[in-house]
Order: structure tokens, then C-alpha cells, then sequence
């Protein structure tokens, strides 16, 4: 298969109402906002996009959407993730007949699967699909890994073509591309501050959550980077790290919802539990974003 991850993905916010259904005007704004600001792809219900809280009928809006505004201008890549193999294959034919580009499948969740039954779940999905998978390895949120050799077997698969690694630790993504290194298989970087250090090693790209807020400055890491400009690259490495750290001013997503907001891009609250910030961590938020220059 010759599709290959590449790039700064975001993984986009699900804007939503007051009254907590999709708001398709701010959805197809921050389309717009994402890919003028020279991102390379987009990764719509993922988990930045609270996938765990929406219906069958949300997601695909959400994905309809996305591709409608989108216009073949990116590619887009739907987040499938669900406990059971089931429940994965499901989301992945409603993406599949919504025209996404490519999926990307988180491991289970809550429950603790070995590496074989790891390796099953996923091959089920390659199998019952035609389109190109990005692997997706967040142990510090499901308490799940995919292990490198997990990784490298599954590789062999034609149509699972990448791994996004969010697990912030450096030598499980050095693990991923050296088994990997001469398979048809890319790797990419989901811990924003660790994006320089992955192209380095020779990732193609991240799916950067903080892409919402500061698509310009993350680009920049990649496109400098390409560029040979290393300084340059490890720069905007260093600017966008205030903003990844801050989200520990709220509960994940909500920090990202809000900078967006100070934007100008209303993407509303997130579904609750996860409220919205105090006016305090926002007046927090809103200094950080003004030192980054966004506003």
C-alpha cells in the first residue's frame, strides 16, 4: 500500500453546542483554520476529539463534515477506537463509507489484553478493511501497550502502514522504527513536546494535539526540520512546550478547547465531566498564549 503518514496531523477538537451536539459551523471554521495553516493532514474523533463520547450518528457527522469542508485538500484520518474488535470493525466501515483517506486505531481500553490478542484485534481490522491503518499506542490513557516486536509483526500486515506513539517514552518509539526500519511503515510522534527528538531519529512526521492552537508553530518543527534547518526546527520545538504543559490547567481536552476560543474559533465546553476552565486558568492560559505570540 502506498499511502504514508507524513507531516503534522492534528487531532481535532469536536466542537460542540450549549446543549452538547455537534456545531457544524465551527467544525468546518476550524477545518479551514487547521489547513491554512499549511497542516498536512486531518485526524477528526480521535481522542482530543472525546471519541469516547460520541454515538455512531456523531462520529459519522463529524467525519462527514470533515470531508466536506475538507474538499480532498488533506487527507483525513478517522480515529476508530473501541474495547472490542467488534466495536472497532463497526467504526471503521462507517468511516470506510464516509470516504476517509486512512484510519487510526487506538488500542483497548479498560481491559488488559496480551500482546497476541493485541495482535488479533488489529489484524481483524486489516482484514476487514481496504483502507490504509495508523496503529495508535497511548498506554499512559488505556493502560495498553503494543509492543515493538507486537508492532514490527503487524507491519507485515499490507494495509497497516504506521504507528502513532504517544507514549512519551523515547526508546519505544527508537524501538518502533529501528524493527520497522525496512518495512513499508512510518512512524509517528503523538507527545507534542517530543516531536524534534522523533524526526531526528527519522519519524515522519506527529499527530500534535497542540496543532489545534498553534498549527503555524508546530508545522514549523516538521517543515524546518525538512528544511534542514535544525536550529530553526528545535526552536519552534521549544516555543510550543508552554502549551503542552499547560494542560494541566484543566482536564483533557478542555485546555485545547479554551485556547482555541481565545482564538476566535468557539468550539464550545467538552462533555462533561471534563468542565470548563476557571476564569483563573484561563487568565493563565491567555499569558501563555500571548507570550507564544497566537495572541
Amino acid at each position: 500500500m502506498d499511502f504514508k503518514p507524513y507531516g503534522i496531523v492534528p487531532p481535532m477538537v469536536t466542537p460542540l453546542t450549549d446543549e452538547g451536539k455537534i456545531n457544524e459551523p465551527a467544525l468546518r471554521k476550524l477545518v479551514n483554520f487547521l489547513i491554512d495553516s499549511g497542516v498536512h493532514g486531518l485526524f477528526p474523533v480521535g481522542t482530543t476529539g472525546e471519541f469516547y463520547a460520541l454515538s455512531n450518528d456523531e462520529f459519522r457527522q463529524v467525519l462527514e463534515v470533515t470531508l466536506d469542508e475538507t474538499r480532498g485538500r488533506v487527507p483525513v484520518y478517522a480515529g476508530v477506537n473501541h474495547i472490542t474488535t467488534r466495536g472497532l470493525i463497526e467504526l471503521a466501515q462507517i468511516a470506510e463509507a464516509a470516504g476517509v483517506d486512512a484510519l487510526s486505531a487506538l488500542t483497548p481500553m479498560f481491559l488488559t489484553p496480551n500482546q497476541n490478542q493485541i495482535y488479533a484485534h488489529f489484524e481483524s481490522l486489516a482484514k476487514n478493511t481496504g483502507l490504509p491503518i495508523i496503529l495508535y499506542n497511548n498506554k499512559p490513557k488505556t493502560g495498553v501497550d503494543i509492543a515493538p516486536a507486537t508492532a514490527a509483526r503487524l507491519a507485515e500486515i499490507d494495509n497497516i502502514v504506521g504507528i502513532k506513539d504517544s507514549t512519551g517514552d523515547m526508546t519505544t518509539t527508537e524501538e518502533y522504527l529501528r524493527l520497522t526500519r525496512n518495512k513499508n511503515f512510518s512512524v509517528m510522534m503523538g507527545r507534542d513536546t517530543l516531536i524534534y527528538a522523533a524526526l531526528c531519529y527519522g519519524a515522519s512526521g506527529a499527530v500534535a494535539s497542540c496543532a489545534n492552537v498553534a498549527p503555524k508553530i508546530i508545522v514549523d518543527i516538521y517543515n524546518k526540520f525538512m528544511a534542514g534547518d535544525h536550529e530553526g526546527a528545535r526552536e519552534a520545538q521549544f516555543k510550543v512546550a508552554p502549551l503542552r504543559i499547560a494542560y494541566n490547567l484543566g482536564t483533557f481536552p478542555s485546555v485545547i478547547k479554551a485556547g482555541l476560543k481565545l482564538l476566535g474559533i468557539d468550539v464550545g465546553n467538552c462533555f462533561d465531566p471534563s468542565g470548563p476552565l476557571t476564569d483563573e486558568e484561563t487568565s493563565q492560559l491567555r499569558k501563555i498564549m500571548v507570550e507564544m505570540e497566537l495572541i
